[in-house]
């Protein structure tokens, strides 16, 4: 493998590295700071907080939708591990989960909310914060097992220009 090439894959393998800890601070920030805080302001309706939650939800949605294809497309440039590859399946298997099924769910209650009504009881809410939890999780994860792979890449790449000044 040639200096240039190289150097290329390990630029990429820092980009999945930072765009992994930006979709990780994302998630943490939205979901388990400004959502349950946005409930303890005392002048805010339960009908108009659940406005907003939905439109910050659909907004972090669109933000992690580019995340994950930016990472895709990062991971794809470089070399990573098969364990790499791996966790990044699962953060991607609950985006696409929380995508087309949980967040239309949970905006169709919202939106009986909004209307004045009552919806029945349901576990989604339940089902996203645990799926979220997870996702957080197994970022983190992907997080330490792609500087793991950087890691190995870097002492690799020391370790070629030694055999073959020999």
């Amino acid at each position: 493998m040639g200096p240039y090439r190289h150097f290329i894959m390990k630029k990429y393998a820092v980009y999945s590295f930072v765009i992994s800890l930006l979709w990780l601070g994302f998630v943490g920030a939205i979901s388990f700071m400004e959502a349950p805080v946005k409930f303890t302001a005392p002048s805010l309706t339960l009908a108009v907080g659940l406005d907003i939650g939905r439109h910050v939800f659909a907004a972090l949605n669109k933000v992690e939708i580019t995340f994950a294809a930016l990472l895709a497309l990062a991971m794809l440039s470089t070399q990573v591990s098969t364990r790499t590859k791996r966790l990044f399946l699962l953060p991607l298997a609950i985006l696409l989960t929380q995508t087309f099924w949980l967040l239309p769910a949970l905006d169709a209650r919202v939106l009986i909310y909004i209307s004045g009504q009552t919806p029945p009881p349901s576990s989604l809410h339940l089902i996203y914060i645990i799926a979220e939890g997870i996702k957080l999780l197994s970022l983190a994860l992907l997080s330490w097992s792609q500087l793991k792979d950087f890691s190995q890449m870097a002492l690799l790449s020391q370790a070629k220009p030694s055999r073959q000044a020999a």
